[in-house]
């Protein structure tokens, strides 16, 4: 699987570096409405100083205030009173950078669709409603979100989550506990539902919790075995619906029209694919759907356009009590065309664009400098948080013996490594922005920036093997014995046989990953090793992967976070995407049916193929300390683990090869539209490129606005 987000780097020009630094690294804010002296304007103007977010529940605020249009309906009696439809503590917004702002206006935004259809999870990554707990200050800290309070045993086996009183669903209805069960009962644990257990409902063991709800704002879970992430895990993703993270919750009284075991009525493919359930109980497609979001769907037209109306029972307000969302509706244009859509943002035709989810990158900041006078477009970098930029990786189980021994060595990888010209790689890709590394994960992790060790930790794995030294690579590979035995210029392997590496990626990645696989090519072929780059069709990818007949991937990058243990498969082979296919599924199949089966069989003959690692080597060694870790309810001896399994990367690695980390990823906002952060407001710079880490979500952009709302009316 490739990451979600895509990029569309390009070369850069020689004067990439100045044209980056002329750009504005961020947006402003207003108070009270308005842009005032020394308090900002819209993307590119002056902003507040406030850097991070408050890690303490701020106070309830002692009165709230509603959109005029929510107010009107009131006194015409459609609608409930505002502190009816607020919880009795609603959530505080803690963002430093926030001033209070103006009801109204419309924001016009784009929407990728890469078949052409309506349906595209970005959609939903501007909204954090669902989650019961949020990261904050770039993942460091953890708050409430549909929850209030929790707490846990001493041995972290025992979970309780307090809601918070009075939460609606946005037709009103009240939130309960109900909704968390309905999903865990009649959806995951109901074998007809394609559904399963998410990583925060088991066990450092891998058994599932068991889920109780003694109240309707009370929810337990109670686990076999000491269960420390749940925190941080229940902070992952936006949840509510399909693509972003298990759902969590559904709207029961809703929903149970749609499942057979409430309506006698619904058919027997309810649970398929794009079935009845799917569509109707999908807050993204279907308008009559309920939701905790700070917009509701109003309309959506396959293919054109998706409208969002305001939820007049969003539970989350402002410091000052201005019940959230500021801006009115939504209105996302379908794209398909790239192309097309950035022609649009020159045009002016947009207010807001999050790069990452439209290809709007590095390459295209000249281009919308230049059309500035008419987009009236801003341009923002935030932090990505990569650990690697466009990354290489052998297949660590590769199917042909030899090459899987030498694939094997460090030596080997080390070699390849540090023939490696990152300066070269930096400079036409990535615009000389981010930190050259040999491969890590995230540099915005916990684990790195919380502790004076972690951060010594980090630098040793980022320049493990990171020296542009061609000489010194040569010299690994003679050690052993991979030398030109034929004179044609190239290494052969140890036994004189041709020796070539393919540069595997899906034949529809983008050019950043290409562009980065022909500096491979040329690095390489300077230290006589002769490497290819090798489209694949995307639709095969994964059993060829899995089968150990490809080579390597070349069109993946490392940006998870916040911390390592959270989504752990880039540090430890657990799974069969990446570096260790086979023996990673060996690691999956513990614990099941298949376990001590099929061990007979040749490996790659298996089902699901899977290889046993080597006694004592490097991938039982990570497996060993992981395991220890996912019942370790002390978090400094869990990071500590951590550093230990990092050494072993050290050590015994690269497994994954980098390029440049932390590069840039680019926003574009109306001059004009406030609350957005700038670099300098978010504790780390930001940290956009994970999906666990929602951006722009985790920013709240329910509290942008505009300075003249009455301009931007639909």
């Amino acid at each position: 699987m490739l990451n979600r987000r895509t990029f569309l780097y390009g070369s850069a020009a020689a004067a990439g570096g100045v044209m980056l630094g002329a750009c504005s690294s961020g947006g402003g804010s207003t108070s009270g409405g308005g842009p005032k002296k020394g308090s900002g304007g819209g993307g590119g103007g002056n902003t507040t100083a406030a850097k991070g977010s408050e890690t303490k529940a701020l106070p309830k605020p002692s009165k709230f205030q509603e959109a005029p249009m929510l107010a009107e309906q009131v006194k015409a009696g459609k609608l409930d009173a505002l502190e009816k439809r607020l919880p009795e503590n609603p959530f505080v917004i803690p963002h430093k950078w926030v001033k209070p702002g103006k009801y109204g206006g419309n924001l016009l935004m784009i929407s990728p669709s890469a078949t052409g259809g309506a349906i595209d999870a970005s959609n939903k990554e501007y909204m954090y409603g669902h989650t019961l707990l949020r990261w904050l200050n770039d993942g460091l800290a953890i708050t409430g979100g549909l929850v209030e309070s929790w707490e846990h045993n001493a041995d972290a086996s025992e979970w309780t989550l307090h809601f918070r009183k009075g939460l609606r669903w946005s037709d009103g209805h009240p939130w309960s506990t109900e909704d968390i069960m309905f999903w865990w009962n009649d959806l995951v644990l109901n074998t007809d539902h394609s559904e399963t257990p998410p990583d925060e409902c088991k066990s450092g063991t891998g058994k599932v919790a068991q889920l109780s709800a003694p109240d309707e704002n009370t929810l337990k879970m109670k686990f076999d075995a000491p269960a420390p992430l749940t925190a941080d895990r229940l902070a992952m993703w936006v949840k509510g619906t399909n693509g972003n993270g298990p759902k969590w919750m559904v709207p029961a009284h809703f929903a149970k029209q749609y499942h057979p075991k409430y309506n006698k009525k619904v058919g027997k493919n309810w649970a398929s694919a794009g079935g009845l359930f799917e569509t109707k109980v999908d807050f993204s497609r279907n308008p009559d759907c309920p939701t905790m979001t700070g917009w509701r769907l109003k309309s959506l037209k396959e293919g054109r356009t998706i409208v969002w109306e305001r939820n007049p029972y969003y539970h989350c307000v402002m410091p000052n009590g201005d019940q959230l969302p500021y801006v009115d509706t939504l209105n996302m244009s379908i794209v398909q065309d790239k192309q097309v859509g950035k022609l649009q943002m020159q045009q002016g035709k947009l207010d807001y664009v999050h790069g990452a989810f439209f290809g709007v990158d590095l390459p295209d900041i000249s281009a919308m400098k230049q059309s500035a006078n008419t987009s009236k477009l801003d341009v923002i970098l935030w932090d990505g948080g990569s650990g690697t930029s466009s990354v290489f990786f052998f297949n660590y189980d590769h199917k042909d013996p030899k090459f899987r021994k030498l694939i094997r060595e460090p030596k080997f990888r080390k070699a390849l490594s540090m023939a490696t010209n990152r300066a070269d790689i930096q400079k036409a890709i990535y615009f000389n922005t981010g930190e050259k590394t040999t491969g890590t994960l995230s540099p915005k992790a916990k684990e790195y920036v919380a502790y004076d060790e972690g951060k010594q930790v980090y630098q040793q794995w980022r320049d493990s093997a990171l020296k542009y030294d061609p000489e010194a690579a040569k010299k690994l590979l003679d050690e052993l014995g991979v030398v030109d035995k034929d004179g044609d210029g190239f290494r052969e392997f140890p036994d004189g046989s041709k020796l070539k590496i393919s540069l595997d990626y899906p034949a529809d990645t983008v050019d950043e990953h290409k562009k980065k696989n022909a500096y491979l090519e040329r690095d390489w072929k300077a230290i006589g090793i002769k490497a290819q780059q090798n489209p694949v069709t995307p639709e095969g990818w994964g059993d060829l992967w899995n089968t150990g007949k490809l080579t390597s991937t070349t069109a993946w990058e490392v940006g998870d976070g916040p911390n390592h243990l959270v989504y752990p498969q880039w540090l430890v082979p657990i799974e069969n995407s990446r570096y260790c296919p086979l023996e990673g599924q060996w690691y999956n199949v513990r614990g099941t049916p298949d376990e001590g089966k099929q061990l007979n069989v040749d490996p790659f003959k298996r089902t699901p193929p899977r290889m046993e690692p080597e006694k004592g080597g490097p991938i039982e060694q990570l497996w060993k300390i992981y395991d220890k870790t996912k019942v370790e309810p002390d978090e400094m001896k869990r990071t500590k683990m951590v550093w230990d399994m990092i050494k072993i990367h050290v050590e015994h690695g690269p497994f994954f090869q980098g390029s440049v980390a932390n590069t840039p990823r680019v926003v574009l906002a109306r001059q004009g539209l406030m609350n957005i952060p700038k670099k300098e407001n978010l504790a780390q710079g930001g940290f956009a490129n994970p999906w666990i880490h929602p951006t722009p979500a985790v920013y709240d952009p329910e509290t942008f606005f505009w300075d003249n709302p009455d301009q931007h009316k639909v």
